[in-house]
């Protein structure tokens, strides 16, 4: 999922990048990019504003830094869970499961990252924009291609609609996001998980709610 993000040369760094970057992502996490202050970063990260601009150059910059970061690290998840669990069903919900682990972890659930910030920011930053649009993207073409999998396995009708079924997989991830960050309970995120899966995995004859 990488957005090939350029990185600021200069002098070697004095400092632990993956220990910056989460200090960073943090920040991000909460107030989003708007609302982050460049004294907001400097202080969780802990550096001076010279040392902050010659590493990473603005706010924006390491923002998308920790964007793509981020989905990488989703990325990793979905080949972990997605595409090593045989059966479709719990493979699904073992992806959602360990999200939803995410999205409630910490004293404050804050849902996704990309969701809760990217998207807000997309109209006023052309380029977290792209970013954006280019990540969800390889989301849809993940569930996609597990979809294909299965529907190449026996486990789906030929007839199913991959293609947009995988869009539909990411809007129950966005959903199940949102509901973390306003708080909802885990134990209903998980009843949604449930019930979200069974339902986008139906087959296209089945009406899962009945006939009316």
């Amino acid at each position: 999922m990488s957005t090939e993000i350029k990185r600021s040369r200069g002098r070697p760094r004095q400092f632990d990048e993956n220990l910056v970057l989460d200090a960073a992502t943090g920040v991000f996490w909460r107030k989003g990019l708007s609302a982050t202050t460049v004294d907001d970063l400097t202080i969780a990260m802990g550096m001076n504003k010279p040392s902050f601009y010659r590493a990473f150059g603005d706010k924006e910059r390491i923002y998308r830094m920790t964007l793509d970061r981020f989905c990488g690290q989703m990325e990793q998840a979905m080949n972990a869970t997605l595409f090593t669990e045989s059966d479709l069903t719990k493979a699904m919900k073992a992806f959602y499961t360990a999200a939803v682990g995410v999205y409630t972890s910490g004293e404050q659930p804050l849902g996704c990252l990309l969701v809760s910030t990217a998207a807000c920011s997309a109209p006023t930053h052309p380029d977290v924009q792209t970013d954006l649009l280019n990540v969800l993207k390889v989301i849809d073409a993940s569930f996609e291609r597990r979809m294909d999998n299965a529907r190449s396995a026996g486990q789906l009708p030929k007839s199913f609609d991959c293609k947009n079924r995988a869009r539909f997989c990411q809007a129950l991830l966005h959903s199940l996001s949102v509901r973390a960050r306003a708080g909802e309970r885990q134990q209903e995120l998980m009843e949604l998980i449930d019930a979200g899966v069974d339902l986008l995995l139906s087959p296209p004859w089945q009406d899962p709610t009945g006939p009316y």
